[in-house]
């Protein structure tokens, strides 16, 4: 080994290393870039300089208010400047951040806030009946709530709570953040969908949310100064890590508040927004836009969208308007995207139905990741032969800690020193992950493996087709059979043996919907299509 047998004096000092951090994204751009444009919501601009103080007033008047490390503070907020804001205000007073879903019901977000014993609450006026609910359920003592008024979007604070600017000026604009002294430090509590039992509290560490912020910048080959329009949830993986990455490349936030197809391309042609994130819904929406509602722009705008894999129809027409959509995956567990599908120029050529079927791939891993793989049951890599199915596991910095409270769930999420992700998917020969399917929604028909991705992607080509999700239906001769649930778009007919007959065209005969339904499809709040309460329907069908 040579000198490296004797290290003497090359110790781990303050000079030579400092934890990795988010938080020193908005500390270097309110140095480097003070008067650029940060963070945007209607008639709100705040650059650089006002962004970080507005943050330091946050963290210091929180600890004045009790607030100490270690800490969790919450939010139920939409993606407007104060939800922004907590993602490094919250942090900077050494606390940790639980943004909450605000579709959840009072029930759950009074046992998250037990749970994660959260010790103030950030709420947004909208939501506040919803909050106050909650509260009056949990167990223990109840957070200090903060009214965060929106008067820009019609929700004028009710007085009936302090309010969120009073709190800011509590605070000190100068005051001094308190960095993290060890990077494995907590930095955030995110709660799973919880679509069987009790959510999972999913905590993150400050490394792996600031190599999710770098790699991110390099997969989406961002330069300096990108207008980036948020529409994932801040409260989902935390909006992908994007807030905490902008400030990295001095870039501005635009916050969407309702997400609509007129916001999104109000955003594009009135703000230059040039990225943005959402599920494949968004991307539909964005695609059936009424006339009226559709703007023109000159640039292309870069997408990443995640969740259900798009149609291979919708990712065409997105490409038509001017969109380069960039499929990814990830979970909660893993701050949010950690494959991406990285294209190959050769395929430029090829027709658009085929680059698009390839754009529906979840990819290969991203940089800040160490391996994602597809394993058969004794941890075996499967064969790159697009064919045989194994599940999706992954190491690397961009892991959660843990389940919050739950060492059990934590120990079988990481056998084999992998997370698993229980999503089912092949290996193509060029190294491309794709996502066959959810383990738990795997259709068994005659003994037959039927994937739903498979049959949705084939039922999206039908003109009438909005949107489709399906799923297994009992049935006494083949066990389980598919069934649709379908939304058609407006104006649109179709009939159910027409579907049927569609896919048929295009399918094997067992992988045709049985039965198919009409009917607005139940979704998250990030625009993921709720199986669950779908195959209870069809048991009632």
């Amino acid at each position: 080994m040579g000198w490296m047998k004797d290290e003497t004096g090359l110790d781990k000092c303050a000079a030579n290393h400092v934890p990795l951090t988010p938080l020193s994204h908005l500390a270097r751009a309110a140095r480097v870039f003070p008067e650029r444009e940060a963070l945007v919501h209607g008639p709100t601009r705040l650059n650089y300089r006002e962004y970080h103080a507005r943050c330091s007033r946050l963290a210091s008047a929180l600890a004045a208010r009790g607030v100490a490390p270690g800490d969790v503070v919450a939010t139920v907020l939409p993606n407007v400047p104060a939800q922004a804001e907590a993602h490094f205000g919250i942090p900077a007073a050494g606390a940790v951040i639980n943004t909450i879903n605000t579709r959840l019901d009072p029930d759950t977000v009074a046992y998250i806030l037990t749970h994660g014993e959260a010790k103030a609450l950030l709420c947004d006026t909208q939501f506040l009946p919803m909050a106050e609910a909650a509260v009056e359920r949990m167990e223990g003592d109840p957070p200090l709530l903060i009214e965060c008024p929106d008067a820009h979007a019609g929700h004028p604070a009710t007085g009936r709570h302090p309010d969120y600017e009073t709190l800011l000026s509590e605070g000190d604009p100068g005051a001094a953040w308190r960095m993290p002294e060890d990077e494995w430090e907590s930095l955030a509590l995110n709660y799973t969908s919880g679509t069987t039992g009790r959510p999972k509290g999913v905590v993150y560490h400050h490394r792996g949310a600031y190599l999710m912020t770098m790699g991110t910048v390099i997969s989406w080959r961002m330069t300096l100064f990108p207008r980036f329009l948020a529409i994932v949830p801040l409260f989902h993986c935390n909006g992908w890590n994007h807030t905490w990455m902008m400030p990295a490349v001095g870039g501005a936030v635009i916050c969407c508040r309702d997400i609509t197809a007129k916001a999104i391309y109000d955003a594009i042609a009135d703000e230059g927004a040039r990225y943005f994130g959402g599920a494949p819904i968004v991307l539909n929406m964005i695609v059936n836009a009424d006339g009226a509602d559709r703007r023109g722009f000159d640039h292309t705008v870069e997408v990443f969208t995640a969740g259900a894999p798009p149609a291979s129809a919708t990712l065409s027409a997105m490409e038509d308007l001017g969109f380069n959509v960039t499929q990814v995956y990830g979970l909660t567990e893993t701050y949010g995207h950690v494959t991406e599908c990285l294209w190959n120029d050769d395929w430029d050529s090829l027709p658009s139905a085929e680059k698009a079927a390839i754009k529906s791939r979840q990819g290969v891993l991203m940089p800040m990741m160490e391996d994602i793989t597809v394993v058969d049951d004794g941890m075996n890599p499967v064969p790159a032969d697009g064919e045989t199915q194994g599940e999706i596991v992954m190491r690397g910095n961009s892991v959660m800690k843990g389940y919050l409270k739950n060492p059990e769930a934590t120990r079988k999420a990481f056998v084999g020193g992998y997370f698993h992700s229980e999503d089912i998917a092949v290996r193509h020969p060029d190294g491309m992950m794709q996502i066959a399917d959810r383990a738990k929604d795997i259709i068994i028909s005659g003994g037959e493996n039927v994937s739903s991705v498979e049959v949705e992607n084939a039922l999206m080509l039908h003109p009438a087709v909005f949107l489709c999700a399906v799923v297994a239906k009992e049935d006494d001769k083949w066990g389980e059979v598919p069934c649709a649930f379908v939304e058609l778009k407006p104006g649109a007919e179709a009939t159910g043996d027409e579907l049927i007959s569609f896919v048929r065209e295009r399918l094997a005969g067992f992988k045709t919907p049985k039965r198919v339904s009409f009917e607005e499809l139940p979704k998250t709040s990030t625009g993921k299509i709720q199986k669950f309460l779908l195959r209870k329907r069809a048991s009632e069908l």
